[in-house]
């Protein structure tokens, strides 16, 4: 059984065609052309786990502070910012550093007392490890109660 179709309308099928795997190979030679790599690695998120009661937010103001933030950027072993480069090691320990000053908004308690700082240098993204214990925490009652 054949399907019965026009002359024309197989042209432009054809066309068409051609004209889609022509902008794929454009794109593709595009990409592969590019030199996005002779600026490093940008910064491309930040991923914290373990946290229960600190703040996201708090967490990744922290980690933004030691260098870690969006226009930053990877290369090599050095990590550039727009202020300063700092070695990649050294932005580490700053930011473990950083996030284990982290508060409880509102008060004094900092409940973290161990960070992991991971930074995937081919992505960009910064993985955050936190362990949360109340029970180093000293806590006084200062109301008067009557």
């Amino acid at each position: 059984m054949f399907l019965k179709i026009r002359r024309d309308t197989l042209i432009i099928l054809l066309l068409a065609f051609i004209l889609i795997v022509a902008g794929r190979t454009m794109t593709y030679m595009a990409y592969a052309s590019s030199s996005a790599d002779a600026d490093g690695v940008a910064i491309s998120g930040v991923i914290v786990k373990g946290n229960d009661i600190v703040p996201l937010v708090s967490i990744k103001n922290n980690i933004a502070q030691a260098g870690f933030r969006q226009g930053s950027y990877i290369k090599g072993d050095v990590l550039i910012t727009t202020k300063r480069e700092v070695p990649l090691s050294e932005a580490i320990s700053n930011a473990e550093k950083f996030v284990k000053l982290t508060t409880i908004p509102g008060t004094k308690v900092t409940p973290i007392v161990a960070a992991d700082v991971k930074v995937d240098v081919k992505t960009g993204i910064v993985t955050v490890n936190v362990i949360e214990d109340f029970s180093t925490i000293e806590v006084t009652n200062r109301s008067s109660g009557g």
